[in-house]
């Protein structure tokens, strides 16, 4: 599955969005309130064990959570 795909379902999955649609335009952070800062720990914590890639601190940056075609280049990233 590629990352797009998956990082929907991990955000579905870990903020309880159920079949809401998502797209790459799709806000985060700021825009969709169940997306709070225990939420982005959350999140992370889950794309780290699907993917086993590990996320540092210095890592972490609003701009990765601005949309979901954000996040997921930022996952991509991570797997290269």
């Amino acid at each position: 599955m590629p990352p797009f795909q998956q990082v929907c379902q991990i955000l579905r999955t870990t903020l309880g969005l159920g079949y809401q649609p998502l797209t790459e335009d799709t806000p985060l952070l700021g825009a969709m309130p169940e997306l709070d800062s225990m939420a982005v720990a959350n999140l992370i914590v889950a794309l780290e064990q699907y993917y086993g890639f590990e996320v540092r601190d210095d890592e972490i940056s609003a701009r990765h959570f601005a949309t979901v075609g954000s996040l997921s280049a930022f996952v991509a990233g991570k797997l290269e």
